[in-house]
């Protein structure tokens, strides 16, 4: 069975800085929205393998008597799921050591539903490679941000080192059926102005309050490639394989009852088929009668290597660990689960260096309004932390924090412990909690106990 994945990775579209130095033109944007629709089909497809529809879907139909499964197991979601529910199933904290900045921050957050929203972002980025995310104000004068899949926009790079950007597009297609060919619609964004446009005419122009293109790329990796998307043929091969399988069975189950030797009549065919009782008569020699099934040899165990051999190069390949394995019970400590998850880790470490960048990306766009912050540097001292989501042995991490005492500071001993959110304010704690143990020591010993009785 032929693969029917476009195996082209995305390029960006690049443009000479020259030919925008007076404008974005309608004829540019034409130009580069067909270059991006020639992408379309990638993402199409990797769309529909996360979604649960593969090749065999649209494979044609066998003849009516022969068996026609389309069996599916649906990779892709269980990869992706998989992997954003171990990196970020914990949410990214992002936060400013300036209590006022952090407190607009913070606020920020909430308007926009930041978990959810960079949940979001990262699990487009592993079914597309690359995400979107478009930040706008609101009648309130709020900056808010939403997600866009790289089906609805892109953005032109210029042709230098720098690769610095140019302009977006953000464009779709009016759905009235009545219009040959379909009308597009849609914003040109550039840093001076937003140009709204419909069909070949910008219909409105207003000023990009930011500064700044106000559109963020989330990258899974530079390559924009998705996470399943290199196992792709190999997960089309295993549901191939799988429903054939199946085809057997049920070839099997509907094997034909060859008999020699007897003449059966219609209405014997019926009673051996109803009452499965077979009574032949006809010949003076019984052992001239022969009744058996006819059956197509089996390649069961061909066919069960062949599935083992794809499940495990599917997980190997993706690097995304198959948590379901009976395996990873084995685990008798961190230690041993850790190294389960090395792969995993790894991947996520990566994809940890291109988030930290779009986040600085967001709020550097966010703190050119000085209605957000007021100063426009801030951005730059924001602490982002990731923290990945895998079960925790709190007796082996406290048996390992008990043995640091002494060896190292007590922040680092704190840092042991997955319950311990911020060592620092913990320590602050212990140390409240220590100089009020003292206090009622000095207390106990003045009055004996009884201070404040009688």
């Amino acid at each position: 069975m032929k693969s029917k994945r476009p195996y082209e990775l995305p390029v960006p579209l690049v443009c000479d800085a020259g030919k925008v130095k007076n404008g974005v033109s309608m004829k540019i944007v034409d130009d580069y929205i067909e270059k991006h629709r020639a992408g379309l089909s990638r993402y199409t497809y990797l769309e529909q393998l996360y979604r649960g529809f593969f090749d065999i879907d649209r494979e044609p139909a066998k003849e009516e008597w022969k068996p026609d499964n389309r069996l599916t197991v649906p990779f892709p979601k269980y990869i992706t799921d998989t992997f954003t529910g171990y990196g970020y199933g914990i949410p990214i904290k992002e936060e400013h050591p300036d209590d006022s900045v952090n407190e607009k921050i913070h606020d920020f957050q909430t308007e926009n539903d930041l978990s959810d929203h960079e949940a979001e972002l990262i699990k487009r980025c592993c079914i597309y490679g690359h995400a979107w995310e478009y930040l706008y104000q609101d009648e309130n004068a709020k900056t808010k941000m939403t997600v866009l899949t790289p089906k609805d926009l892109f953005v032109v790079y210029d042709d230098t080192l720098i690769s610095r950007a140019l302009f977006a597009v953000r464009y779709g297609y009016h759905s009235d059926s009545s219009t040959r060919p379909r009308q597009k619609y849609g914003e040109i964004l550039t840093r001076e102005e937003i140009a709204e446009f419909d069909g070949d005419v910008v219909t409105s122009r207003r000023q990009n309050p930011y500064g700044l293109i106000p559109v963020v790329e989330w990258r899974l990796n530079d390559e924009r490639s998705g996470l399943y998307e290199q196992v792709s043929r190999l997960i089309e091969q295993y549901n191939h394989t799988i429903s054939e399988k199946a085809n057997d069975v049920d070839s099997f189950a509907e094997a034909y009852l060859a008999i020699i030797g007897a003449e059966v009549g219609e209405d014997d065919i019926y009673h051996i088929r109803d009452d499965r009782i077979i009574n032949l008569y006809g010949t003076d020699n019984a052992k001239d009668v022969l009744v058996q099934f006819l059956t197509k040899p089996t390649a069961d165990s061909t066919q069960e290597n062949l599935l083992n051999r794809l499940e495990k190069e599917i997980y190997e390949t993706s690097m995304v660990a198959n948590i379901s394995d009976e395996t990873f019970g084995n685990a008798t400590s961190g230690t041993a689960l850790a190294y389960k998850l090395q792969v995993m880790s790894n991947l996520a470490k990566m994809f940890d260096r291109k988030i930290e960048k779009s986040i600085r990306k967001r709020y550097k766009i966010f703190c050119t309004l000085k209605t957000n912050v007021p100063d426009p540097e801030v951005y730059k001292d924001i602490k982002i932390t990731m923290t990945r989501n895998i079960p925790k042995n709190l007796q082996e991490e406290a048996q390992t924090a008990s043995q640091l005492e002494g060896i190292v500071s007590k922040e680092t001993q704190l840092k042991v412990l997955s319950i311990v959110d911020d060592p620092q304010k913990e320590i602050e704690r212990m140390q409240e909690e220590e100089a009020g143990s003292q206090a009622q020591a000095v207390t106990d010993a003045l009055y004996g106990g009884t201070h404040g009785e009688g």
